[in-house]
């Protein structure tokens, strides 16, 4: 049985498919009651109280772990959940990390999952570590701007990094869950080409067929927007790299193909898949 955490989320409820698609006993964990594919168990549970995932890991041998926000902020303990895992004879955790551990390893929130990153190492459990950069379904922030206004409002309209789909995300996932040559990978996780938010824009309105204009914000309107749903530091962080980013954070990485034999989807594709979201 594998136990997939975030498991309604962009990233966790195509892996929860994908996984049960292949056959698998599947145990979708989230905070709130949700809806899952036929044959999931369903466990609501706060990964901030680690000791409440006990039920869930229950003869599980495998867990996807996915951080929720609350987890980067200072004081957190997300080194018990690892714990929980080996406690409860969890054999592998495939763990979603992120890009900056390797690109700015000084970041407040990155020092924490560096920290994560070595416990998991250093916990006796086979592992794979997944560091994805940007995810192309932060455009959904601007959804409810484009459907009103025909606007995507966001900072750094010229400044691009090579955003990946979450769909892909979710199979270099279940790859890793499922196949033993992934044991002990640390995959950086990119789109195919480098895309700036304007073209984002220009993409979102292709796939509506209608004009969709792009407006500037400031660093900090865009920190304003975002701090309502994540910790200011991990806010912070994100325009950091957003603003600024650095070569090894414009690199288009292999490792996409490498695990699936194919090349990561376009934000184009995303845009096209997802544009019921826009209308």
């Amino acid at each position: 049985m594998i136990v997939v955490t975030g498991a309604t989320g962009n990233i966790g409820r195509p892996l929860t498919q994908a996984l049960a698609e292949a056959g698998r006993q599947v145990t979708a964990v989230s905070r709130h009651t949700a809806a899952v594919p036929a044959g999931v168990r369903h466990v609501v549970a706060d990964l901030t109280e680690p000791a409440g995932l006990k039920p869930a890991l229950a003869g599980a041998e495998a867990l996807f772990l996915l951080l929720s926000g609350d987890l980067h902020a200072a004081g957190a303990s997300p080194a018990d959940i690892i714990g929980e895992a080996v406690d409860s004879g969890v054999r592998r955790v495939v763990l979603l990390s992120t890009l900056g551990v390797a690109t700015r390893p000084f970041g407040s929130t990155r020092i924490a999952m560096r920290e994560l990153e070595d416990t998991l190492r250093e916990s006796g459990l086979e592992w794979t570590i997944l560091r994805p950069g940007g995810f192309a379904s932060n455009a959904l922030w601007w959804a409810e701007s484009v459907r009103a206004q025909q606007v995507v409002a966001a900072p750094f309209g010229d400044v691009g990094v090579p955003i990946i789909d979450p769909a892909d995300i979710a199979e270099v996932a279940a790859a890793c869950l499922l196949d033993d040559r992934h044991i002990g990978g640390v995959y950086e996780l990119t789109g195919p080409e480098v895309i700036t938010p304007r073209r984002q824009a220009e993409a979102i309105a292709a796939a509506l067929g209608s004009l969709v204009r792009f407006h500037e914000l400031t660093r900090e309107e865009a920190k304003a927007a975002m701090t309502r749903s994540m910790p200011a530091e991990l806010a912070d962080d994100t325009l950091d790299i957003l603003g600024s980013p650095s070569p090894a954070e414009l690199r288009v990485s292999p490792d996409v193909q490498r695990v699936l034999g194919r090349a990561p989807r376009t934000f184009a594709d995303w845009a096209a898949r997802n544009v019921a979201a826009f209308r």
